[in-house]
């Protein structure tokens, strides 16, 4: 498949800026593939699509305030990196604004001097390792100092009431699912952002299961495909734990041909990557660099759950290869004539 069949022109202002103060009031469009039918709820309303004998499977990693704001030690200038992985002790790497100004050696300087970084090196990825010096605990400088690691594409405006310190307080609090249990993510599962815990339990007190498994997301969930032909591009690898309680859960629920609801589409690359190469849902840990695009037969999702996503992205190919291109293509373009709000912040589609 070509790249540019997954393109399409979405005004500025449908890029969903602000989370709803209300997690489930978000607008839900409703998908069913075997009909081509879309339908138009709200968030709350998504058990009149449910059945007391699915099994939801949430995706519960926690996303940590993995942007840091800082300076340079020499020249005074703004620098902002994204931390990704912890190489060593003291030692992550990062993507960096601005590295071609920042060569290996320099130093950053966090807050008051209470965390110093030096750049050891570069790599032709865009990725920057940096060395971390401090005293006490790097967790807590990063949850004390860090923001919240919203992606690029939300823009705001700085008006009236809105500071850089109210608006971290709103992404503190709502890009996180009510769910999130492990850290490590550097960007919300955001088919799970419209949950509540009220809605979660009205859903258990249907007699629906919930199952829950861990993907920590990475920047290569979000990065653009900027190749013609999307079987020649690579996923990054992300790391993912599957315990055996939940194992058995999503082993039971296929036995007994119960439906099977991925709520995001890291859960579904983790269900689909664990039965592709075990023919089984197993207790399992790893990484995982399963690029799902058209052709793929899936194995363990029945039912997907996702937001609406941006275009030319692996994200958007996922879900054109649950429901077909031509339906997924139909139902944007609905949702752009409908004010849908899109990407992290937006509303969301149920593929049935």
């Amino acid at each position: 498949m070509n790249i540019s069949n997954l393109d399409y022109k979405l005004p500025k202002e449908l890029i969903a800026r602000y989370p709803l103060k209300i997690r489930d009031r978000a607008m839900l469009m409703v998908i069913d593939k075997d009909k081509g039918s879309i339908t138009h709820t709200i968030f709350c309303n998504i058990t009149d699509f449910l059945r007391s004998t699915d099994l939801l499977v949430l995706n519960d990693t926690k996303v940590f305030p993995a942007r840091l704001i800082g300076r340079k030690k020499e020249g005074w200038g703004k620098i902002e990196i994204l931390l990704l992985k912890e190489r060593d002790k003291n030692t992550w790497e990062t993507l960096i604004r601005g590295r071609r100004r920042s060569p290996v050696g320099t130093m950053i300087i966090f807050e008051k001097g209470e965390l110093e970084g030096r750049i050891i090196s570069q790599d032709n990825d865009g990725k920057v390792t940096i060395e971390f010096k401090y005293s006490g605990d790097f967790n807590e400088k990063v949850e004390r100092y860090g923001y919240p690691p919203i992606p690029p594409y939300i823009k705001r405006d700085l008006q009236g009431t809105i500071t850089p310190h109210s608006i971290r307080e709103i992404d503190n609090e709502h890009y996180q699912t009510v769910y999130a249990k492990h850290r490590g993510a550097i960007a919300a599962p955001t088919a799970g952002l419209h949950f509540t815990k009220d809605l979660l339990k009205r859903i258990e007190d249907m007699g629906i299961e919930i199952s829950t498994i861990t993907l920590h997301i990475g920047p290569g969930t979000f990065r653009p495909i900027r190749l013609n032909n999307i079987l020649e591009h690579k996923m990054e690898s992300e790391y993912y734990e599957v315990d055996t309680i939940n194992a058995h859960k999503i082993n039971e629920a296929k036995e007994n041909k119960r439906r099977i609801i991925a709520v995001g589409t890291t859960t579904t690359r983790v269900l689909e990557h664990i039965i592709k190469s075990h023919g089984r849902m197993i207790p399992h840990s790893g990484y995982t660099d399963l690029f799902i695009y058209p052709g793929h037969r899936f194995r363990c999702v029945d039912t997907l759950l996702t937001n609406f996503h941006l275009p030319r992205s692996t994200l958007l190919i996922l879900v054109s290869a649950f429901a077909g291109r031509e339906l997924i293509m139909k139902a944007y373009m609905e949702a752009i004539e409908k004010r849908y709000r899109f990407y992290s912040y937006g509303d969301a589609m149920l593929i049935i």
